[in-house]
């Protein structure tokens, strides 16, 4: 007999050792990361928004590209953001995303993101260690760096 309810089903596959993943020791590791796998075409053009998914010993399980958006914003939905790293048991999350622009400097809407994603992760025990903007030409931008978490 079918049920009139729609199952959901929650699945994660590992596919690598995790214990072979790189390891994010400080903002730099991170930023290697995120610039190895933009996609360099689109850096300059349009704004995008990734989260690094770690584990407990800060090793990647995988890097989940949340949205890509316009030439000065792109949308995010914490909701999506929190049910990735679940899903995926993640103990740990770096946010990141770039500015066409080339401007490191966070805007406030930035800043406003960041601490209500932080909140969020906070009442799950999710450690958002980071957010990172990129700039096409190789810099970056730290909020744990500036003190801004």
């Amino acid at each position: 007999m079918h049920s009139k309810v729609n199952e959901i089903k929650i699945s994660y596959l590992l596919k690598r050792n995790i214990n072979l993943a790189p390891r994010i020791g400080f903002s730099g590791d991170a930023a290697d990361i995120l610039f190895e796998f933009w996609d360099t075409k689109t850096i300059a053009l349009q704004e995008s928004f990734y989260i690094i998914l770690l584990n407990n010993s800060n090793r990647i399980k995988g890097i989940y590209r949340h949205s890509k958006g316009g030439i000065t914003g792109t949308l995010v939905d914490i909701r999506i953001i929190l049910a990735v790293a679940l899903k995926s048991l993640s103990t740990g999350i770096i946010l990141a995303h770039n500015h066409p622009s080339g401007k490191l400097e966070p805007s406030q809407a930035d800043k406003n993101l960041t601490d209500k994603i932080k909140q969020a992760c906070s009442y799950l025990d999710l450690a958002m260690l980071d957010h990172i903007i990129l700039a096409p030409n190789g810099n970056y931008y730290s909020f744990a760096d500036n003190g801004l978490l």
